[in-house]
């Protein structure tokens, strides 16, 4: 591979629906410390980026011998003793957290284009056809997921990743164009306005469930960052000249750089046209309800982008 299918694998495993709830957290924490917060994550993704880079070979990071080909193999390389069960157990519970939050939003935004055109006839909405379980879709995700497992070498799957890296990014800009129109038509919905600081604490909003609140958004945007548990296979998927590490350092620049502007486009502008009501997610719930044409292509794009995703961070429990 090249840094190009290494920045798709990072852009797959980084980007993930978690964009579409970042007009929330940026609700949360206000214009100030909301972007400031998402810079202030990229930085330090980029750093740890950096220094798990120049892990994968080892003693020397470029005429090292030894190749760590996993990231359990590197902290057994660099740390040792029991040390390397403790991060590997919590590589994976890392890991299956991830993957069901994958299963589920997929699912859910699959649910949701059903829901969509069941509920919705004739220009009239039939509540009763409005509410669809998403627990096939789960079902059949976990098939799909199943048959592409089969693949034997994790290289023949970039195109997966390149496929899965277009649907975020399509999805993302369709999130940010209804973001844009909303903003344009002055339609802010009827939670309000934007504020610089944190929500104002008030008669619905205690100081405690204020805080929370707070946290939450913190943590979702950490959240949204992380791949450092997928690093190491990722780069070892890279040829060696030039070094892998010079490779996937300008790798993860690349990807860490599209990942942090379409979550400040994402965020800043999906707070602007919703307010202090921004909904935890864009494309669902009550986020855009029309063109309802669109909104269903987003959520498709959402679906067939975890898939991909889904493939990138199983491959260290295969």
């Amino acid at each position: 591979g090249t840094w190009v299918t290494g920045s798709a694998h990072i852009i797959t495993a980084v980007i993930g629906s978690g964009v579409l709830s970042l007009a929330w957290a940026i609700g949360q924490l206000g214009w100030i410390a909301g972007p400031a917060v998402l810079v202030a994550f990229s930085l330090v993704t980029l750093f740890t980026s950096s220094l798990l880079a120049d892990a994968y070979r080892h003693p020397d990071p470029v005429t090292g011998p030894a190749r760590n080909y996993t990231y359990m193999d590197a902290v057994r390389a660099q740390l040792g003793g029991r040390k390397v069960h403790l991060c590997g157990l919590a590589q994976c519970i890392n890991l299956v957290g991830v993957n069901v939050g994958y299963t589920v939003t997929a699912a859910i935004s699959m649910a949701a284009v059903e829901s969509s055109w069941s509920c919705f006839h004739d220009g009239f909405r039939e509540e009763d056809k409005c509410d669809v379980s998403s627990t096939r879709y789960m079902i059949i995700y976990g098939c799909v997921q199943l048959v592409l497992c089969q693949v034997p070498n994790f290289q023949k799957l970039s195109w997966i990743s390149i496929l899965a890296a277009v649907m975020s990014a399509t999805y993302s800009v369709i999130g940010l164009g209804l973001s844009v129109a909303k903003v344009a038509v002055n339609e802010l919905n009827e939670g309000g306005g934007t504020k610089a600081a944190t929500t104002t604490v008030g008669l619905h909003v205690s100081e405690g469930h204020e805080l929370w609140r707070v946290f939450r958004a913190i943590g979702d945007i950490a959240f949204a960052y992380s791949y450092s548990t997928v690093l190491i296979e990722i780069q070892d998927t890279l040829r060696s000249s030039p070094p892998e590490n010079r490779t996937m350092k300008r790798a993860s620049f690349v990807g860490i750089t599209v990942t942090t502007l379409f979550y400040l486009l994402c965020g800043c502008v999906g707070y602007a046209a919703f307010g202090k009501a921004a909904p935890g997610n864009l494309l669902s719930g009550t986020g855009f309800r029309q063109p309802l044409w669109l909104v269903n292509i987003a959520n498709i794009c959402v679906a067939v982008h975890l898939v991909g995703a889904y493939q990138v961070q199983i491959i260290p429990l295969t």
